[in-house]
């Protein structure tokens, strides 16, 4: 079971969050982050940003992978995400852009027909992780349908990084990024999957809003299903849910978690 925190706003989240990266980094200079793009994690991002530069914590060996990219982008657009990710994490840490990887690298923009490349490109990441030792702490945002990275509702719970078709819902909710215009938005995805985010030794989900009440009430206290993605985080040894008061409403145990969480050993971290 997941560990459920409930804060004030994402501020708080986004320090929690901070305060266990910087920690790790200090004890493990060659951390492995996985890093999600999205509203979600940019408060957790400054907090981190500026803790690093608050404690002058050497940041030169942190080593990065995104959870997905569009397909059919170009690396350069503004809204891929490998624009995102550097805008929104490598430079704000002052990360090396050569250590952080996503998993369009290798594609930057090319179509859907393009089967053969795009297909090897999938296992190819999953390798580049596990080379790299696995991920110490992966973020994640959750989709109102539930969906993490860009596993839709149906993805299977043991997938790898490979190619997802968009729901149509997610391609509504990513519009705002691209003016507006749904038509804007890719049909297509290359996303590290339910299996791959697994393996990662600690996750860390933030959710804020009355939007995502209802996916965090299915991942929390619902079944483990395919059809809600982000459930599979109830099967993980570490997962740690942090959510504000909106995002939590529908909790059954809320109170429970709050007192948990209140007589928690400080030494324990997340």
């Amino acid at each position: 079971m997941p560990e459920i925190i409930i804060v004030k706003n994402e501020a708080e989240a986004g320090a929690i969050y901070g305060r266990c990266v910087a920690n790790l980094i200090k004890a493990k200079p060659d951390a492995v982050l996985g890093l999600a793009t999205g509203s979600s994690p940019l408060a957790a991002y400054r907090a981190l940003a500026e803790i690093v530069t608050a404690e002058s914590i050497d940041v030169s060996q942190v080593r990065g992978f995104a959870l997905d990219e569009y397909i059919g982008l170009p690396l350069e657009h503004p809204e891929s995400y490998h624009s995102t990710i550097r805008r929104t994490v490598i430079e704000p840490l002052g990360l090396d852009p050569a250590k952080v990887r996503v998993p369009g690298d290798a594609l930057d923009g090319a179509p859907l027909e393009d089967g053969e490349r795009i297909a090897a490109a999938g296992p190819a990441y999953d390798r580049a992780i596990e080379d790299a030792g696995g991920i110490d702490v992966q973020i994640l945002g959750i989709g109102t349908d539930g969906h993490v990275g860009f596993n839709e509702p149906g993805s299977s719970l043991a997938s790898g990084t490979r190619v997802k078709t968009l729901a149509e819902q997610t391609r509504v909710d990513n519009a705002r990024f691209f003016d507006g215009d749904i038509d804007k938005v890719p049909t297509h995805c290359i996303t590290q999957g339910i299996g791959t985010i697994m393996k990662a030794r600690h996750l860390v989900l933030l959710a804020f809003g009355s939007g995502k009440a209802e996916a965090i009430e299915e991942t929390v206290e619902g079944g483990v299903s395919a059809y809600c993605p982000a459930s599979a985080l109830q099967m993980h040894p570490h997962a740690t849910i942090i959510v504000d008061e909106e995002a939590a409403s529908r909790l059954r145990h809320k109170d429970y978690y709050r007192y948990a969480y209140t007589h928690k050993p400080a030494w324990q971290g997340i």
